[in-house]
């Protein structure tokens, strides 16, 4: 079935980080959204491949989303080989999105970076008939760039005020990542008080510059069409 809203995560969490309250408000609307992660982060300091594949399942029930999946892409070994690329592509071909959104181009990870790269270039094969992939060719309405980690100024945001205690609760259920416990657990940048303050810092301060209380930012590399200079109301 095609659905409304593409989002892919280079691992389980990342979605929720930089686009959970948007899912949510998206799902809440009626709006059908997939859920596409593209490793198990099976280099994490932390937790399991099965343990973290259990909480990204519940993270998208929480979020709203009719599916998830992930496609096994090796972490920390991201790259633009023909397997690779195909099975993105046949990924979107299958789901026939309306619109995509996958991480932004520049972030301090290098897997997210890798994975914008490969990403960018496999929505641009999905529209091409002699592409080497199963399924029918299709191209989205367009791509949205969304923050992982810090980034540059958004093209727009998207009020999630009204969804973001569903951002915190997909979140937390990131046990493994945010508050590991055991005896083999150890502490990481993610586990740090801090890093839960980063994400909300960063939405708050998203929402503050637009007269809201929370939003994620968002960049589209095309100007966004407005229909006059009157300033939409919110």
């Amino acid at each position: 079935m095609p659905i409304d809203l593409l989002v892919f995560g280079p691992h389980p969490d990342d979605i929720e980080i930089g686009l959970g309250g948007s899912i949510a408000r998206h799902t809440a609307e009626g709006r059908s959204a997939g859920l596409c992660d593209l490793t198990a982060g099976e280099l994490g300091s932390n937790g399991t491949v099965e343990g973290r594949r259990r909480e990204a399942e519940t993270a998208a029930g929480v979020l709203g989303a009719a599916w998830r999946e992930n496609l096994g892409w090796p972490d920390g070994g991201i790259e633009p080989t023909p397997a690779i690329l195909r099975s993105a592509v046949e990924c979107v071909r299958r789901h026939q999105p309306r619109v995509v959104a996958i991480p932004f181009w520049q972030d301090r990870h290098p897997d997210h970076v890798a994975a914008s790269g490969v990403l960018t270039r496999a929505l641009f094969l999905s529209g091409l008939r002699k592409a080497d992939a199963a399924h029918s060719p299709w191209r989205p309405e367009w791509t949205c760039y969304y923050f992982i980690n810090d980034g540059v100024a958004p093209s727009f945001v998207v009020d999630v005020s009204a969804h973001y205690e569903k951002k915190r609760q997909a979140l937390a259920c990131y046990a493994s990542q945010f508050v590991p416990s055991g005896a083999d657990a150890v502490p990481t940048r993610l586990s740090a008080p801090t890093f839960r303050q980063l994400i909300e810092s960063r939405d708050a301060q998203f929402g503050a510059l637009a007269g809201v209380q929370w939003a994620e930012g968002i960049v589209v590399r095309e100007p966004v069409v407005r229909d006059s200079l009157m300033k939409a109301r919110v």
